[in-house]
């Protein structure tokens, strides 16, 4: 680990990044989303590494956007219009969240303490999230006249629904673990102190299947959204037909002959 405010270490097939400024409740600028990502997606290059853990140092996973940085970089640009500035900035950051949620590794959200805001935003980019019981998820965007425009009303509508996204919107209150957990909006709830197992152990679960597989089950879901019944299952069938010849799937198939654990390689 390094001392940077995005910090990733690897542990057998994990690579576990941490959102390093628990000093500034982990507020995240344009350029430290850029490094998560980019570091998220150099998983993708690294064969040893099956699934990426993101989580926050110190009490809460994110408060969000920095705000500081946010107004020093608008009075940086004095000269250039507002809006465009600010559709610039959201375009830089919506990208780097599209880089996270195109990694073929899949990715799980520790989250815990305040996920608010660009905090939730991001968590939303992530394949799975595991929530500590003292987890509270908002989007506070319109207490200030403002929305979530980095990816926030999209994705939170595809994974909660239209009706319970306008109720996150709108209200601009919080959902606590619980209600996030019926909601559909993480996908396990456990004790604060278990947060960090837990992730690890759903993580290690996903890790011991083929990655290929792992991978292309993540394509498939997320490349077919938007897409009719037929055509999703056209990729089912095309994704199907290129791993049947792959060294995992005969590996699979010695694995259960002699009745031992696969050791897949990803190949």
């Amino acid at each position: 680990m390094s001392d940077s405010l995005i910090q990733s270490r690897a542990d057998g097939p994990l690579l576990y990044v941490t959102i390093n400024r628990p000093e500034k409740r982990n507020a995240l600028t344009p350029s430290m989303l850029a490094e998560l990502a980019a570091q998220v997606a150099a998983a993708d290059l690294q064969p040893a590494v099956r699934v990426v853990i993101v989580a926050g140092a110190g009490s809460i996973f994110s408060s969000g956007i920095d705000i500081l940085s946010l107004a020093e970089s608008r009075a940086a640009s004095a000269g250039r219009d507002a809006g465009r500035w600010l559709r610039r900035l959201a375009d830089e950051m919506q990208q780097a969240l599209h880089t996270i949620e195109a990694t073929e590794v899949p990715v799980i959200g520790a989250l815990h303490g305040q996920v608010m805001g660009l905090g939730l935003e991001l968590a939303l980019a992530f394949d799975l999230r595991v929530a500590s019981d003292d987890c509270k998820l908002s989007i506070p965007e319109a207490r200030m006249g403002l929305l979530a425009d980095v990816g926030g009303t999209t994705r939170l509508s595809r994974v909660v629904g239209p009706s319970r996204a306008k109720d996150m919107l709108m209200t601009a209150r919080s959902v606590d673990a619980n209600e996030a957990l019926q909601w559909g909006l993480v996908n396990r709830v456990v004790p604060a102190a278990d947060l960090l197992t837990a992730a690890t152990a759903l993580g290690e679960q996903i890790a011991a299947n083929a990655p290929l597989a792992v991978g292309m089950a993540k394509r498939i879901v997320d490349q077919g959204d938007g897409l009719d019944r037929h055509s999703q299952m056209a990729l089912e069938r095309w994704a199907q037909s290129q791993l049947i010849s792959t060294a995992d799937v005969e590996e699979a198939v010695r694995a259960f002959l002699e009745k031992r654990p696969p050791r897949f390689e990803g190949r």
